[in-house]
Order: structure tokens, then C-alpha cells, then sequence
């Protein structure tokens, strides 16, 4: 017998395997027709997944998930993907996931899709629903599975990178097969409705080394009642795009002899900004926070110290070759602080020492990624450091997340999430490799999160790659998931700098 725990608690016991469709039929008829995968013992499956021993499953819907919405979203990327191949054959394929707010499916094709070619896809795309063609699942031996895919260039490119003996699977439905892990609904009949939104240029893997794609954006719902309302939301959140109001109140300007992601205030805009600038530094001092200058540029030494030339330089502008200096514009202001500390000694009667700065600083964004004030590759940013003996740690932390909260009650913001953003352990490019430090690291933190009662919710690869951090995520007037304010827990560069204080012992700590 195998049991079968459900997410009220009750518990199901069968004779032998069977699929979680199979489970959730046995349940309930309605609760079959409207699933759209399940969640097996913490792991999203797909719905055909076989249940083999005890284990903790939950359902899951278009309505009771996000989730659910995203294998439903991730099945339309497909019927979007069928369409495309259909009407223009020559097409390659690239990646088609589910995101956040509906999906979007990426293509090689000699020239960009025009507004009568989305209108010819999504029609193909309704033609497909209404053939109702089952959708299945198998899966191939590497060799098999390059021969299926070999004249799909970026399919090839996948497969080849999975690791030795990784399943390779497929989904088929009808004339279409597609690689992909999944999961995906019974057939295409099971979506509804759907809306293609807008199509741009997106490098392949996010990299401007790589070829130009076509990316289609599309969203889909099993009611047109639900559609029609998105689509509503969509057009009044337009008119409350930031670029739109900072055009119509002339706040801000962006001119191509200046230069993309580098935008100008005007003077309406410098106004703003000017008195924002005065609240937070008012604010900041009244809590014992000491303001810097620092240079928006920096010799590339200390950035290799720091270790962010190593992490991050392929977000930082070129070199600056000056004399016998190479000199970079800077993407953050932690090395600089650092040298501020240690620019003296300090006893442990002074820490903890908050260090604040209204700071530029560059990020070399790529052209397609840059949007309004919203991401640019020139900042200002309110940057702080605080330096504080481990018996502080707690308390500090605190205080900065009770400014934050604060400066959010002044502005009446109250629609955000906090993210507890952790390193990819496997990821050993990205972050530092020091496996005691990062599991003390996170461990304190996600302990002060949980002593204070602050509700949040777990990201692995979000991290900085010195050290974990809260994350406060909002969402913009165009739905963009975008961090506003973050608190960084770093044991690392105090390392690297080898900065050091004056104990209550007289030694140096």
C-alpha cells in the first residue's frame, strides 16, 4: 500500500501506483478537469507523474498557485511555439518559459515578426486549441534525442550541456515535439484564451555576445471574462508608467547623443530629487550615520581586493587606461567604505560606525534591458555601511529594516514582499567559495528574520556573491518585479580588507 498525505492533512491509501491526474480524479471529477500539475513532496510535477511510495501531494490549479498558472501558461508557450513553426517554417526555436505574469517563447528568424504576423500567430494559436491534440510525454537516450532535435540549432546547444545521465525529455502534440522538462497540461484543448502582448529583440541567454532572438510575450486564461480583465489592468497600468508621467511633468529625459540607460532630470525632476536627497540624509543623521564622498571611479585593484573583479566584471564598464593606472567607473560603493574604515583605528566603544553616501554608480547594462529610472546604467543610489561587532549584528539589522519600514509609511508604500535572497551552492563561479562562511551567513540571517517576525520567503542564486541579503520586492505599475531596498549580511570583504578594531581586552579583533 502507499499513502498519500494531501495538503488538508487527510490521508489516502492505494493498492498501487498511479499518476497524480489518476489521484486527483479519484478525489474529485472537477478538481481532474481543472488541475494543471501537482506539487509531490515539495517538487512541482507534472500531471502524468507517477506516485511509487508515501509521499505529500498537493494539487494544484490555475486558481490555487501560481504555480498552477505556470504550467498552464507553459502549455500555451508550446500551442505558441506549434503556431510559429507552422506559419513560418524556417523559424528556429529557442526557449519558451513560464514567468511571473504569462509566458514568452524565443526565436532565430531572419527578420523581427511584425503586428500582421502576431495577429496570424495568434489565430494559428486558436486553430490549434480547437484541434483539442493530446499532449505526451517520453523521453530519449542522449544520442536519440540529438538526432530528433538536429535541425533545431539551440535545442542541440541544451541537450549537449545536460549533464551525463540527465533525462532528456520531450513533450509531442501532434506535428510539434519540444524539449523540455515540463510540466504540461492533457492536451491543447485545455486552454481557453489567450492574447499575444508584444514581441522585441532578446539576446540568446541574456548575453549580447549571442544572436539577436524574436521573444513573443502572450498571456493566456481558462475564462474570457479573466482575460478581459488583465487586459484592462494592462492599459490603466500604462498610463501609470513612470516613463509616461516623467514625460508628461517633464521629470526626466533620455537623448541617444547621450546615450541609452543615462538619463537627464529636468528641472521639475532635480526638484524631486533634490528634496528626496535632503529627507534621507536628515533622516539617516538623526541616526548616527556619517555621510561620505567617495570618486565615481576606482583603480581595478580594488575591485580585484574586494573581489568583485573577479565576480562581477562583466557588469562593470571597460578599463581606463591613465598613465600607469587602469582605472574602472564603479559599480558599487562596499570597497570604497571599507578604506574609509580603515583609514584608523577604532576601539569597540565606537562601533557600530554607519557610513552613508549618496553615490553614482555604472553598471553596464545592455541596451535591450535598460528602462526609464527604473534600470539605467548610471545611478544614484542611498548606499550605507554599518560596522558592527558580531554582539551588534542583531540589533543593526533591525534598526535598518525599521528605517526602511519607515521611509515606506512616509511615502505610503504597503504592496511589497520581503525576499531572503541565498547563494546557489553548485553555483561556484557566481559566489565565493567558503561554504562556513555562507552557512553562518544565512543562518544568523534568516534567524534575525524569524526572531523579528518578519514574513519572507526563501530566493537560492538572488544573493550578492559576498554575502545573503533581504530583498524588498515591489511591483511596478507595468508589473515589473523590481528591488527597491536591500540589507546585506557580509563577512566577507571585512576579510578582505583585513579591517580590524580595538577589543574591550586591548586586542585587536
Amino acid at each position: 500500500m502507499i499513502s498519500i498525505t494531501l495538503k488538508d492533512g487527510s490521508k489516502k491509501q492505494i493498492e498501487k501506483e498511479i499518476s497524480v491526474l489518476e489521484l486527483a480524479k479519484s478525489i474529485s471529477e472537477g478538481l481532474a478537469r481543472n488541475m494543471t500539475s501537482a506539487l509531490v513532496n515539495g517538487k512541482v510535477r507534472d500531471l502524468r507523474y507517477k506516485l511509487e511510495e508515501d509521499s505529500e501531494v498537493e494539487i494544484l490549479t490555475f486558481d490555487n498557485s501560481l504555480e498552477g498558472k505556470k504550467a498552464y501558461w507553459h502549455t500555451t508557450s508550446h500551442i505558441m511555439a506549434q503556431a510559429v513553426k507552422r506559419l513560418f517554417p524556417e523559424v528556429k526555436l529557442a526557449i519558451g518559459p513560464a514567468i511571473d505574469d504569462g509566458f514568452y517563447y524565443d526565436f532565430d528568424t531572419e527578420k523581427p515578426f511584425s503586428e500582421e504576423d502576431t495577429q496570424k500567430i495568434e489565430e494559428e494559436m486558436q486553430k490549434i486549441i480547437k484541434e483539442n491534440i493530446t499532449i505526451e510525454r517520453f523521453s530519449l537516450p542522449r544520442k536519440e534525442a540529438l538526432e530528433l532535435m538536429k535541425n533545431e540549432p539551440y535545442k542541440v546547444e541544451l541537450i549537449e550541456e545536460l549533464p551525463e545521465g540527465e533525462e532528456i525529455s520531450f513533450y509531442k502534440q501532434g506535428d510539434f515535439t519540444d524539449l523540455c522538462a515540463g510540466p504540461h497540461l492533457e492536451s491543447t484543448g485545455k486552454i481557453k484564451k489567450v492574447k499575444i502582448l508584444s514581441s522585441s529583440g532578446a539576446y540568446w541567454r541574456g548575453s549580447e555576445k549571442n544572436k539577436m532572438l524574436q521573444r513573443i510575450y502572450a498571456i493566456s486564461f481558462p475564462k474570457q471574462s479573466e482575460l478581459d480583465e488583465y487586459i484592462t489592468a494592462l492599459e490603466e497600468a500604462k498610463l501609470r508608467d513612470h516613463r509616461k508621467i516623467g514625460k508628461d511633468l517633464e521629470l526626466f529625459m533620455t537623448h541617444p547623443l547621450v546615450g541609452s540607460g543615462l538619463p537627464m532630470y529636468l528641472p521639475n525632476g532635480a526638484t524631486v530629487r533634490r528634496l528626496l536627497e535632503r529627507y534621507i540624509q536628515d533622516k539617516e543623521v538623526k541616526l548616527g550615520y556619517k555621510h561620505v564622498y567617495t570618486p565615481s571611479m576606482a583603480n581595478v585593484d580594488l575591485y580585484k581586493t574586494s573581489g568583485h573583479w573577479e565576480h562581477y566584471k562583466e557588469d562593470m564598464f571597460p578599463v581606463i587606461k591613465m598613465d600607469n593606472e587602469e582605472l574602472v567607473l564603479r559599480p558599487m560603493n562596499c570597497p570604497h567604505h571599507m578604506l574609509i574604515y580603515k583609514n584608523k583605528m577604532h576601539s569597540y566603544r565606537e562601533l557600530p560606525i554607519r557610513i552613508g553616501e549618496l553615490a553614482h554608480d555604472f553598471r553596464f547594462e545592455d541596451s535591450g534591458s535598460v528602462c526609464g529610472l527604473e534600470r539605467v546604467r548610471e545611478m544614484c543610489q542611498n548606499d550605507a555601511h554599518l560596522f558592527v561587532r558580531p554582539d551588534q549584528i542583531k540589533e543593526e539589522f533591525a534598526k535598518v529594516v525599521d528605517l526602511i519600514l519607515s521611509v515606506y509609511k512616509d511615502f505610503g508604500f504597503n504592496n511589497y514582499t520581503f525576499r531572503l535572497s541565498l547563494r546557489d551552492k553548485n553555483n561556484k563561479e557566481k559566489y565565493f567559495d567558503d561554504d562556513d562562511m555562507w552557512e553562518m551567513a544565512e543562518s544568523q540571517l534568516r534567524d534575525i528574520l524569524t526572531q523579528y517576525g518578519l514574513p519572507f520567503y526563501e530566493a537560492e542564486g538572488e544573493a550578492a556573491f559576498y554575502g545573503p541579503k533581504l530583498d524588498v520586492q515591489i511591483k511596478t505599475a507595468v508589473g515589473h518585479d523590481v528591488t527597491i531596498s536591500t540589507c546585506q549580511l557580509d563577512f566577507l570583504l571585512p576579510q578582505r580588507f583585513k579591517l580590524e578594531y580595538i577589543g574591550e581586552d586591548r586586542s585587536t579583533t
